[in-house]
């Protein structure tokens, strides 16, 4: 390999790590905002609605993202109860 080859493929290198950060910080600001969502339900008692966008948000980040799961938002016996 030339040395212009080298440092043309350490250059697409680079560029293909900026674009992973851009995404990854694209990642974890959309799951933070819906941590956020989970969050809001659990405490206004719609914690059915909490409940399944927890189990959306435990697909993305193992089944996509590979990473750990998430404790789901503990509520009591009153947030059942979902106002309409």
């Amino acid at each position: 390999m030339t040395e212009d080859r080298i440092r043309e493929l350490e250059a697409d290198v680079l560029h293909l790590m900026e674009q992973v950060d851009r995404y990854r910080t694209a990642t974890d600001d959309a799951l933070q905002q819906i941590n956020w969502c989970i969050g809001y339900l659990a405490a206004t008692k719609k914690g059915r609605i909490a409940s399944s966008l927890s189990v959306n948000r435990e697909h993305i980040r193992s089944n996509l993202l590979g990473r750990a799961p998430q404790s789901v938002p503990t509520t009591g016996p009153e947030a059942e109860e979902e106002s309409a």
